[in-house]
């Protein structure tokens, strides 16, 4: 979660890149459509770099600002605060959501408070396992390069790949969660039937693309394990949950979720 936050920063940077026409320079005067788009926009690697796309969009974004009026250093630091708060909520927000997943997961895999996965179980392990986990791949160097200070930071350019389609099956499983919700309480859930499959199995199919059909992340001349790697777990969570949801789908109906909070993480009662 933690990562999939830090990639949707990068998206929310990538779409507002393409929004300004202009770019504002260093001395405060906009380049022209032209030149901008050749600087800024032509293609992904354009601008090279984090800090270049992140420019991108602080510029592009700005230029809008400057049409109402605001002078260029203005608009630039308005943007640049607001791509900074974006980032560290969102960081703040998915670090806490990956807490509850990791607690939920330790729970089933250690159903009592002992064994090699209980620290799980506790928040303050799930959180400094998620923290951990997310910052060794964020710091992790590109394909084929050495670890070090110089390559460090680029695990969210290299987990890019990956955003779409998970993205697209969080998107899913929402669906199922809402479908679930409505089930439980006698509501019709036909509407949700078809966008909730359709939204399960197109991301899937075209995860499956790229990790296996060549060029692709586990097949061809330079594979990608790393990317691969998360992609097929990435796969099998899925799987296990739509198997999960298959069984407890006819149980479900008219039995509402108990109402007990155990370390702030709500969890199931009962069997």
């Amino acid at each position: 979660m933690l990562m999939e936050g830090f990639l949707a920063t990068l998206v929310i940077l990538a779409c507002g890149a393409g929004l300004g026409l202009g770019v504002v320079s260093a001395g405060g005067e906009a380049l022209s459509g032209e030149a901008a788009w050749v600087e800024r926009y032509a293609s992904w690697g354009a601008a090279k770099g984090l800090g270049a796309k992140v420019g991108a969009f602080v510029d592009g974004s700005a230029n809008f600002l400057i049409t109402l009026g605001l002078s260029a250093g203005v608009a630039v630091a308005l943007m640049g605060v607001l791509v900074a708060s974006f980032a560290g909520t969102t960081l703040d927000t998915a670090c806490r959501l990956q807490r509850y997943v990791i607690q939920e997961i330790g729970r089933t895999l250690s159903p009592h408070s002992e064994g090699l996965l209980a620290f799980l179980r506790n928040k303050h392990g799930a959180t400094i396992f998620a923290v951990v986990l997310a910052g060794a791949m964020a710091a992790a160097p590109p394909s084929g390069q050495e670890w070090g200070l110089e390559n460090a930071g680029k695990g969210g350019l290299i987990l890019w790949p990956l955003f779409g389609a998970t993205n697209q099956l969080l998107a899913g499983l929402s669906f199922l969660v809402i479908t679930f919700y409505l089930w439980r309480r006698g509501k019709p859930v036909w509407f949700l039937i078809i966008p909730m499959v359709f939204m399960l199995i197109t991301p899937v199919w075209a995860m499956y693309h790229q990790l296996f059909l060549s060029p692709g992340w586990l097949v061809g001349e330079t594979p990608d394990y790393l990317l691969g790697g998360i992609g097929l777990a990435t796969i099998a969570l899925e799987a296990w949950m739509l198997i999960e949801a298959y069984r407890l789908f006819p149980k479900a109906k008219g039995v509402l979720e108990p109402e007990l909070v155990e370390g702030d993480v709500l969890v199931s009662g009962g069997d």
